[in-house]
């Protein structure tokens, strides 16, 4: 049986920072051997996803300017 992804998360987070980072590092590097297909359609999934929430109210619209105006000045 599989196991819910929010309950395989939620023991993740209790885990130490480093074995954090390492677990993370191993999901990211599983991505990479999608094809441009499946990360296509989980890029639309992703970007419905965050329409929906907009259009809910739940997040906020940010200008580029303001948004590369603070990476800028992180980068400085």
């Amino acid at each position: 049986m599989r196991r819910n992804p929010k309950d395989i998360a939620a023991e993740a987070l209790e885990l130490d920072p480093k074995a954090r980072a390492d677990l993370a590092k191993r999901l990211l590097e599983s991505l990479e051997t999608l094809s441009q297909k499946e990360r296509d359609e989980l890029w639309v999934e992703e970007a419905e996803r965050r329409y929906v929430e907009f259009k809910k109210g739940g997040a906020k619209a940010v200008s580029s300017r303001d948004v590369f105006a603070k990476a800028r000045a992180r980068n400085r």
